[in-house]
């Protein structure tokens, strides 16, 4: 029977290079879209994790990958595994929009949008001013009607656009001129853009930290050129160190592994959205095949969250290391999350003798956590400041005041 499905949906799909197309919806942990078929170590380059049931028109497959066409215009490619093959549905010519809604509760802002289908999107970071731009593709706008309440306390404007025929752009303004992070998901059929706010003071003790340590159990990670220590042991040691160093100052601290264990990138991903961190660190070691190769370097993937990055490598320098670089469109599993700025570190390259011995020096760890948390710091005094905090007028009375009728005063006699 399971021969029998695959063969009849290769079949449909080997129609569909003339004009035919299969549908499906989006499954599995973090399903996610890539722009095109290439590939690295980290796999292909990443246009958006997705929710899951959202639905797709497939008209093509390689490999790996099935083929989607978002819009007109516009092509993904979804890995297959992240892909139900669904008879039930049918394409349409138009997906409407509904009207829209801007509200809060006591910790997000949230963006609600009504919607016929649930579409795919993507999603973009702009900064100065701090903008999300999110895109809809299949959607035709019919929103005539978008409510903006005052309980949104980050969200500063929110406007939309018909950018083709069939893809739908969202502007989402903040007041805080710094990108703190956001999710997209859909309730039922309205697609609900999540905001998170800044702290309510810009200092560390305000803040929750995650710190993964990369790799683990079987995924060892680089070795050491002379030592051979394995990556995932040093990745280990130095997160300790520096959740110890948070903790002391008072920060609350999130580890994704406490121990050499295996958890894939998704359960870290979906370890840390349950968690809800304000920034994620992860810690690596760097190698290369040439052992004459070194230096430090930072890593993100989003436009919004490169200061994190730059503020930590540029500490990270006083130690004396080579500058290998802040590195920006970066494929790795845990820079994809938009949900808080994310940073991560690779220390040095233990591929390289000099700075192997710098890595495994007791003293030089301590340094290392101590100039990562300067960087934190340095971001944050960085940052612009926090927008004022908007009090609601006083209330007017709404009826007349009443007339104290005026009589005859009273006189006592005298006695």
């Amino acid at each position: 029977m399971i021969r029998l499905l695959f063969f009849c949906a290769a079949i449909l799909l080997s129609n569909a290079v003339i004009g035919q197309y299969v549908m499906g919806r989006t499954t599995g942990k973090l399903p996610y879209m890539k722009f095109g078929p290439g590939d690295d170590r980290l796999g292909g380059a990443k246009s958006t994790y997705l929710d899951s049931n959202i639905q797709v028109v497939i008209v093509d497959s390689t490999k790996e990958d099935y083929i989607v066409q978002l819009s007109k215009l516009h092509k993904g490619f979804i890995p297959k595994k992240n892909i139900i093959l669904d008879s039930s549905l049918r394409k349409r010519n138009y997906y409407l929009t509904s009207n829209a809604r801007v509200y809060g509760d006591s910790l997000f802002d949230y963006v609600a949008i009504g919607m016929e289908a649930k579409l795919p999107y993507t999603s973009i970071q702009h900064i100065n001013p701090a903008e999300i731009i999110v895109d809809v593709y299949g959607a035709t706008t019919n929103t005539n009607w978008l409510i903006q309440l005052l309980t949104a306390k980050n969200i500063k404007h929110v406007w939309y656009e018909q950018r083709e025929d069939d893809v739908m752009r969202w502007h989402i303004q903040l007041k805080h001129n710094a990108h703190w992070g956001y999710q997209l998901y859909y309730e039922g059929n309205k697609l609900i853009l999540l905001v998170k706010r800044p702290p309510s003071k810009l200092a560390l003790q305000n803040m929750v930290v995650a710190i993964d340590a990369g790799h683990g159990g079987a995924n060892t990670g680089a070795r050491g050129v002379q030592s051979k220590i394995f990556e995932k042991e040093m990745t280990l040691l130095y997160s300790k160190l520096l959740a110890a160093e948070l903790r002391k100052r008072k920060v609350k601290v999130i580890e994704t592994r406490h121990h050499d264990t295996d958890i894939t990138m998704p359960d870290r991903a979906l370890m840390l959205r349950d968690t809800n961190p304000t920034i994620l660190l992860s810690i690596h070691m760097n190698s290369a095949a040439s052992d004459t190769i070194s230096g430090t370097s930072t890593y993100y993937r989003y436009l919004g969250f490169k200061p994190l990055t730059t503020a930590i490598l540029q500490r990270m320098l006083q130690l004396g290391f080579k500058n290998y670089g802040n590195i920006g469109h970066f494929n790795f599993a845990l820079s994809g999350p938009t949900e808080y700025p994310n940073c991560l570190v690779e220390v040095g390259f233990i591929s390289n003798v000099q700075e192997e011995k710098k890595i495994l020096d007791p003293y030089f760890q301590k340094m290392v956590c101590k100039q990562i948390i300067s960087g934190l710091e340095d971001w944050l005094s960085q940052m612009p400041s926090l927008p004022p905090i908007e009090k609601p007028l006083p209330q007017l009375p709404t009826t007349a005041p009443q007339k104290i009728k005026k009589g005859k005063a009273k006189t006592t006699k005298k006695m």
